[in-house]
C-alpha cells in the first residue's frame, strides 16, 4: 500500500480557470494538502492503513486461460504496459490534455470528481468518453469516505456515477478513494454498487510544484511494468508534462493502455482494490 499523500486535497477543489477567488482557493488547497500529506504519514506508519491489493498480474493470471484480451488490441500478457491516470477533473486544463493525448494516440483512465467538476465541464466528460478514454468517479466532492457515513459514502459515489452515465451512456466500474483512504466498509459499499477501487504505484506529487520538468523527473523515476501512473489535471505543471512523460517512456518500450486494459483478460470485480 503506498504511503496516501498524493491526492490530498480538501472537499472544496478548486481549478485556476477562475479569476481571483479560485486561484486564492487554489493556493490555500497547496497548503492543505501538504498539511495532510503529513498526517496521512503517520496514520500510514501506525500500521492502520493496510489494505489488501490486487495487481493487475494477478487479474491477468486469474482470467481463464487462453482468453483473448478484451479491451482493445493490447494485452498486457505479453506487452510492457503503463497506465496513466488523472485524477480530480475536469479542468480548463483538461481540453489541452485530451488534444496531448489524441495527438500522441495515448489512452488514459480519468478519475473524475462531480462537483465543480463534472458539473461545470459536462462537454469534456462527453469528450473524454468519446475518444476512447476510461471515465471514473473519484467521488463528488473529495470527502475522505473513511470518515463519513454509510449514508454520505454512498452518496459520494452515486452522484458522479449517474452524472457520468448521463453524459456518456456509459455508468463507471472503477473509482479511485480520496487520499487513497479506504477500508473494508468502503469495500462493502462499493461491491454493492458494483465499483472497484484503483490506487496507483507512480506518483509525481504534482500539488507540490508547478515545474514541469521536476513531475516529469518523479514519474520516469518510479514507471515499472504494469504501472498506474497518478497524475492531476487541475494544477498548471502538470498538462505540460504529459508530453515529454509520454515519449520517454514508449522510448523505453512501454505500450500505455487504460486501467480496464491493463488487467484484460481479467476483468476488475466490485469490491476489490487495484494497485500493482
Amino acid at each position: 500500500m503506498p504511503l496516501t499523500t498524493e491526492a490530498a486535497l480538501t472537499p472544496a477543489h478548486a481549478t485556476t480557470d477562475a479569476p481571483r477567488k479560485t486561484r486564492g482557493t487554489g493556493r490555500r488547497l497547496r497548503g492543505w494538502a501538504l498539511a495532510s500529506a503529513a498526517a496521512c504519514l503517520a496514520f500510514t506508519l501506525s500500521g492502520c492503513a493496510e489494505v489488501d491489493t490486487t495487481a493487475p498480474s494477478t487479474a491477468r493470471a486469474e482470467a481463464a486461460h487462453g482468453t483473448p484480451a478484451r479491451f482493445g488490441t493490447v494485452d498486457c500478457r505479453e506487452a510492457k504496459c503503463i497506465a496513466l491516470t488523472f485524477d480530480a477533473g475536469p479542468s480548463e486544463n483538461s481540453a489541452r490534455l485530451l488534444d496531448i493525448l489524441k495527438e500522441k494516440k495515448v489512452p488514459a483512465t480519468f478519475f473524475l470528481l462531480g462537483k465543480r467538476h463534472i458539473e461545470k465541464y459536462p462537454e469534456l466528460v462527453k469528450r473524454m468518453a468519446a475518444e476512447g478514454h476510461e471515465v471514473a468517479s473519484h467521488t463528488w466532492d473529495h470527502k475522505i469516505l473513511t470518515r463519513i457515513s454509510d449514508e454520505e459514502i454512498r452518496e459520494e459515489l452515486n452522484r458522479p456515477d449517474e452524472a457520468i452515465e448521463r453524459l456518456t451512456g456509459r455508468k463507471p466500474t472503477l473509482m479511485r478513494p480520496p487520499q487513497g483512504r479506504t477500508d473494508a466498509n468502503v469495500h462493502k459499499i462499493c461491491k454493492e454498487l458494483g465499483l472497484a477501487e484503483v490506487l496507483w504505484s507512480v506518483t509525481a506529487k504534482d500539488y507540490t510544484t508547478d515545474d514541469s520538468a521536476l513531475i516529469t523527473k518523479r514519474v520516469l523515476d518510479q514507471s515499472s511494468r504494469d504501472g498506474i501512473i497518478l497524475l492531476h489535471d487541475i494544477y498548471p505543471g502538470t498538462v505540460p508534462a504529459v508530453p515529454g512523460i509520454i515519449d520517454a517512456l514508449k522510448a523505453r518500450g512501454y505500450v500505455f493502455v487504460t486501467v480496464p486494459q491493463l488487467l484484460a483478460p481479467g476483468r476488475a470485480e466490485p469490491g476489490k482494490v487495484y494497485r500493482p
